[in-house]
């Protein structure tokens, strides 16, 4: 038997490469990333604000800190999802991200939802 978590917040993410919106001559390789958080806990919890670490292939790194996402603070009972679009430059062709979210649950408690470290990459430079 499985015993549900009170906190259990997960996330997937999607990229894409945005060509129409990079220029390559002058080092502008443009990403959107479309993220799923989805509360597998037994908490209702509720985004209050996200940091990011964006680093590209030359170590550069841009940090992202801010209240929501999108202008939202979404509240997740258990078994809900909440997704959006968003996008990032950065000045490789290939580069990573990952941050966390500081969630608050419905009894108070504060706790961080990790995001993993994901790939930004243009088509065909990674194998």
């Amino acid at each position: 038997m499985n015993e549900i978590k009170p906190y259990d917040i997960r996330i997937s993410v999607k990229t894409e490469f945005l060509p129409s919106e990079s220029d390559i001559d002058n080092e502008r390789y443009v990403f959107a990333y479309t993220i799923s958080v989805e509360n597998h806990g037994s908490q209702p919890a509720k985004l209050l604000s996200r940091h990011w670490i964006i680093t590209d292939a030359e170590s550069r790194v841009q940090e992202v800190k801010g209240k929501g996402v999108i202008g939202e603070q979404p509240r997740l009972k258990q078994g809900e999802s909440f997704s959006y679009t968003s996008g990032t430059m950065i000045e490789t062709p290939v580069g990573s991200m990952q941050g966390s979210y500081q969630m608050v649950a419905d009894d108070e408690y504060k706790f961080d939802a990790i995001i993993a470290p994901f790939t930004l990459a243009m088509p065909g430079m990674l194998h």
